[in-house]
């Protein structure tokens, strides 16, 4: 059992890893729902592969539903004053399709449940690895390339990458803790202060996952489900504290 408590803490942290980085940009830019909705285009991916082709080239299927999401709201961040809801439309769009697709699905509401948030105690330690590998090689160009580029290079680099972060991730976890390990540790860390929000993010992250680990363990919750609430539930009271106003 030890060893499925620390294959689940392990990607929990290697997908932290990765998403403050682009939760603390998300916050920055006020796109918040860019992760869901570019997470239920991979999902949306995911079933259509599931249901027409058996699940046959399920990855490479997601990552180019994600990427059109993607380069999608890169064009529309350029060319609408109406982002959110450019965005939220897409997140509607991908679930009620993903919905349709899988209710026509033997197994639909189960792969649905799956596709929102897994049971990643059961997640194989070669796909952690390989994950945090693909996370590790997008780390370093973002690393090298982030920073020197600007304009729709800037945004598209952003997005595609992103996208290949998310179909990646709701793979292993489900749109949902995405979205929560994503938004969480980053708004925290932002709401905090302090003049690095992205380790305050990969701390409070790795804290926050542990704990919700071990809640699940000992209670039988469901693992993918008790990360979102832990994460969701610290953010909300750290957002609804008042900030104590600086002196001088």
């Amino acid at each position: 059992m030890s060893d499925i408590l620390i294959t689940a803490f392990a990607l929990s942290v290697v997908l932290v890893g990765i998403h403050a980085f682009f939760g603390t940009e998300i916050i920055r830019r006020g796109i918040i729902f860019t992760d869901l909705a570019i997470g239920q285009m991979a999902a949306l991916g995911a079933a259509a592969s599931l249901f027409f082709i058996d699940g046959q080239f399920v990855y490479p299927i997601s990552l180019g539903f994600a990427l059109a999401g993607g380069l999608l709201i890169a064009w529309a961040s350029r060319h609408t004053d109406n982002l959110e809801a450019f965005i939220g439309l897409m997140y509607a769009f991908g679930i009620s399709a993903v919905y349709i697709i899988l209710s026509k699905s033997a197994h639909g509401m189960e792969e649905f449940q799956r596709l929102m948030a897994s049971d990643i105690l059961f997640t194989p330690q070669e796909e952690v690895v390989k994950t945090a590998i693909i996370y590790a090689v997008l780390g370093v160009v973002l690393f090298a390339l982030y920073r020197r580029i600007d304009g729709f290079w800037k945004d598209a680099l952003f997005f595609v990458s992103f996208a290949v972060t998310v179909t990646s991730s709701v793979k292993l976890a489900g749109v949902l803790i995405v979205f929560a390990l994503l938004v969480a540790p980053a708004l925290i860390a932002i709401r905090v202060g302090g003049g690095r929000p992205l380790v305050v993010a990969w701390i409070v992250g790795t804290l926050v996952n542990l704990m919700a680990i071990a809640l699940a363990h000992r209670f039988d919750f469901p693992t993918g489900y008790t990360i979102v609430f832990c994460n969701a539930l610290l953010a909300l009271l750290v957002t609804i504290i008042p900030r104590r106003a600086k002196r001088g």
